[in-house]
C-alpha cells in the first residue's frame, strides 16, 4: 500500500555533514534524528548513510512526515555541531561547515512551498539552538529571490574562499571557526539533482 493511500505526507532531507572517518559520530547524528532519551519518533526513518572517507563527509537520508522532519533534522544538526569541530576537520572535499547542506525534498502529498516553509522554520530554529550558526538560504527557502545553489555558492566563493569572516548570513551570526562556514543552506530541488557551479 502506498504512503499516500495511508494518508502520510512525507518529505526527506539529505543531511550533509563533515564527518565520515569516525563512524560512531556519524551514527550518533543519525540516531539523534530518530529520537533521544529513548523517545523514538515513529514517523521518522533514516533510510541511508553514505560516507566517503577521503572527503570526510557523510550524507544521512532522513524521511519523515512533513510535520516531524524539521524537529528530526534539528536534533541531528545539534548533535553534529556538538561533535564536529571544523578547526581540526580534514578531507579533500571543500566542506566548510560541520553541517554543509540541508536539502529538503517533497515525497508524497507535500508541495514545494511547504518544504520551503519547513526549511525556513528549521533555519530559524538552528540559529536559536546553535551558537555561531550561520544560515544561507536558497531555492524555495530563499524568499523572495529563490536564488539557486549555483548562484549562492558563487556569491559565497564556495570553492575559492577560505576566510568567511566577512560574510553576512541570511540568518544567524557571522561564521564561527568551530562551526566553520555553517552553510546551513536550505535547498529544494524537486528533480533531486545536485548542481555544480558552471
Amino acid at each position: 500500500m502506498s504512503s499516500s493511500r495511508l494518508g502520510l505526507r512525507l518529505a526527506a532531507c539529505l543531511l550533509n555533514i563533515s564527518e565520515a572517518r569516525r563512524k560512531h559520530i556519524v551514527e550518533n547524528i543519525a540516531n539523534a534524528a530518530l529520537g533521544k532519551n529513548g523517545q523514538k519518533r515513529p514517523e521518522v526513518s533514516v533510510l541511508n548513510i553514505f560516507s566517503d572517507q577521503d572527503y570526510n563527509r557523510s550524507v544521512i537520508t532522513i524521511a519523515a512526515s512533513v510535520d516531524e522532519l524539521g524537529n528530526s533534522v534539528l536534533a541531528a544538526c545539534v548533535e553534529a555541531f556538538q561533535s564536529i569541530d571544523m578547526q581540526v576537520q580534514e578531507g579533500i572535499h571543500p566542506c566548510l561547515g560541520a553541517v554543509d547542506l540541508i536539502p529538503i525534498y517533497p515525497l508524497t502529498d507535500v508541495g514545494v512551498e511547504e518544504c520551503g516553509a519547513v526549511a525556513r522554520s528549521l533555519a530559524e530554529n538552528l540559529v536559536l539552538h546553535i551558537p555561531g550558526c550561520s544560515v544561507f538560504l536558497f531555492g524555495e527557502a530563499d524568499l523572495p529571490e529563490k536564488r539557486t545553489l549555483v548562484q549562492r555558492r558563487k556569491q559565497l566563493g564556495w570553492f575559492t574562499k577560505r576566510d568567511f569572516s566577512a560574510l553576512e548570513p541570511d540568518l544567524g551570526a557571522a561564521p564561527a571557526r568551530r562551526c566553520g562556514l555553517t552553510e546551513m543552506v536550505m535547498v529544494l530541488y524537486p528533480s533531486g539533482r545536485k548542481l555544480l557551479p558552471d
